[in-house]
């Protein structure tokens, strides 16, 4: 297994991506520390975890509270990886001209916050042993992706601090390395699509419609999974990947980020 005897915590765990990034994570031979603001969804990943024979813990915090999450940080055993899945409340489908200041700088603020407080206290932890994974998810979008609001500036800033801190930890033993991730058809329902652009409230036919036309635009002419975004993250976070750092691993089914 890749993972086995690893310590792992993955932020966001009750989310889709998060969850089956745990799980996967736990199937590989981790001790996952699953962390969230809800209980429940938590829960429910631990519980299938523990059913598959895992080794899988909970702790509800919000992780842009840094005291919180230098204290849980501080009561873990060991530390190997540390994963940031955390929702930044992103809103697309709207004109920069057109959108509110708290919608644009919204997922900028929290994607920021969020990935510096989990990393900070991770790496700070890690240095103790000389050896540890940071890794953080964004879509890509950081090179001119119009009607996508705050995401293409977040994804920038967040992809800089990937870059910069892989260059400050790498002496001290850590690898920092982010996942690009776009357009995962399990995580496109039609809720979730409503929550960040307001335009698309699509019945089944224009949803099955609109994942058509997105694996039209990869070199693969096919969309990424849950599964495939879960076990590349537990290779990236493998000794196996050594040599990865400073960098984003596209799994967006060949999706060139623009």
């Amino acid at each position: 297994m890749l993972l086995t005897d690893k310590t792992a915590v993955v932020y966001g765990a009750g989310g889709s991506i998060g969850g089956a990034v745990a799980r996967t994570f736990a199937r590989e031979g981790a001790r996952v520390h699953l962390v969230g603001r809800t209980g429940e969804t938590l829960d429910a990943v631990a519980k299938d975890i523990a059913a598959a024979g895992g080794q899988a813990g909970t702790a509800v915090l919000d992780a842009l509270d840094e005291t919180a999450v230098d204290a849980h940080i501080a009561s873990l055993d060991a530390l190997d990886i540390s994963f940031n899945l955390v929702t930044r409340g992103d809103v697309q489908g709207v004109p920069l001209v057109d959108m509110a200041v708290e919608d644009f700088v919204r997922p900028v603020e929290t994607g920021v916050r969020t990935n510096f407080i989990t990393a900070r206290a991770a790496a700070r932890r890690m240095a103790e042993a000389g050896s540890g994974v940071v890794l953080t998810l964004n879509s890509g979008s950081a090179h001119g992706s119009p009607m996508m609001g705050g995401t293409g500036p977040a994804d920038a800033a967040i992809d800089t601090l990937v870059r910069n801190l892989a260059t400050e930890l790498g002496p001290r033993g850590l690898r920092v390395v982010g996942l690009w991730a776009a357009g995962v058809p399990e995580t496109l329902t039609r809720e979730k699509l409503l929550a960040v652009d307001s335009r698309l409230d699509l019945d089944d036919a224009a949803l099955q419609g609109l994942l058509a036309n997105l694996a039209g635009m990869r070199m693969t002419r096919r969309n990424p999974t849950l599964a495939e975004i879960a076990a590349t993250a537990a290779f990236v976070a493998s000794d196996l990947a050594g040599g990865i750092t400073g960098t984003f691993v596209n799994v967006t089914g060949g999706m060139v980020p623009h």
